[in-house]
């Protein structure tokens, strides 16, 4: 029984020309769980080529415990697979994703970020320095902010420490233009960050959630991401104490596209990665909470580093992320959005994946 409970969280179904000849030796004798992609087939033996058009869809898949911290030892049997309603079957699986990111790190420096940002500046400079450094030398990272319009401060780099010093120079000014930052990263740069079945496009945004003047809807801003085939991840950075409707569209931007959304500066203290937020431990009216003035909305040097651990906890999550595919049993390229739902059979573990993707030949 399939009992794991999922956060539902698109992508385009590329059509492949691959060629092939007379089967090989062992040809009928395929492994349980391949790993290798379409594209990584042997080149044929002989002159006389078929074509076959192949059409897979990629489906990343992130899976964490209660706690918030990955789950790493999931198998294919794990997994099931639906598109539309209807059950897939899984043709690839990985339980690590080998592909590149390409990141869009969008940061909120509207007047109401003003008190945040130098938080914020140094959680991301360390998030810069995790992913570029640390893990994968060929990822890569843009940089974009956002005020009342959005700018690119800094292109793919895969510089730390041109990142970084751009970051360092931010300031915050007026305005809110949050839907557009979204939509044009979208559309700018991720539709054209190199072929998207062999990197995985992430959007980390620190913000309150608020729009003032966009000249782009929030539904559009999300159907960009899905045409981007984009993940966002998002780090709200209202103040504690306070009902922020800024929150739910935080969350809608995370659950739309297959990414998560952090609170860090809304949770009561935990320890866990889930909410962003590790406690010193304290408890009753001694704890964090009431000593420094959380009830009230007021900001401390104390929580605002805990944004950093959000940042943290993306980066973990982007390191442990499934890579499952499938041939869809509907292969019309009609240019409709087939929804993909995924099911797991361990209890008590969350998974976020793309939510769909839009059948195209392109």
């Amino acid at each position: 029984m399939l009992v794991g409970v999922c956060a539902a969280p698109g992508f385009l179904l590329r059509a492949q020309n691959t060629s092939s000849g007379p089967p090989s030796s062992g040809a009928n004798n395929p492994p349980q769980q391949p790993s290798t992609r379409p594209g990584e087939t042997a080149p044929p033996t002989t002159k006389d080529k078929i074509k076959v058009r192949v059409q897979v869809v990629d489906v990343p898949v992130t899976v964490v415990g209660k706690r918030g911290l990955p789950i790493i030892d999931l198998t294919q049997s794990d997994f099931q697979i639906y598109e539309d309603g209807r059950p897939q079957a899984i043709r690839y699986f990985s339980q690590e994703s080998h592909l590149p990111l390409r990141i869009g790190l969008i940061l909120d420096t509207s007047n109401s970020a003003r008190r945040q940002l130098e938080y914020e500046k140094t959680a991301a400079t360390d998030f810069v320095y995790q992913m570029l450094e640390g893990r994968n030398v060929r990822n890569q990272i843009f940089l974009q902010s956002f005020d009342t319009s959005s700018s690119l401060i800094q292109d793919f780099s895969t510089d730390p420490e041109a990142l970084s010093e751009k970051i360092q120079d931010l300031k915050a000014g007026g305005g809110k233009a949050l839907y557009d930052a979204i939509y044009n990263s979208c559309k700018d740069k991720m539709m054209h960050a190199g072929d998207p079945e062999r990197t995985r496009r992430i959007l980390v945004l620190i913000s309150d959630g608020m729009d003032v003047q966009s000249q782009h809807s929030l539904d559009e801003a999300i159907s960009m991401a899905h045409k981007a085939e984009t993940m966002i991840y998002t780090i709200g950075n209202a103040n504690y104490g306070f009902t922020n409707p800024g929150d739910d569209i935080l969350a809608g931007f995370a659950e739309g596209t297959g990414g998560g959304a952090f609170f860090p500066l809304r949770e009561a203290p935990g320890t866990d990665l889930a909410t962003g937020y590790l406690s010193h431990g304290q408890i009753g009216e001694t704890s964090q909470n009431k000593g420094l003035g959380a009830e009230t909305g007021t900001f401390s040097a104390q929580r605002l580093v805990h944004i950093a651990d959000a940042m943290e906890a993306i980066y973990h999550e982007l390191g442990a992320q499934y890579d499952l595919g499938y041939t869809p049993t509907n292969d019309a390229l009609d240019g409709t959005y087939r929804s993909i739902r995924v099911l797991l059979t361990r209890k008590g573990v969350t998974c976020r994946w793309k939510p769909g993707y839009f059948a195209t030949g392109e």
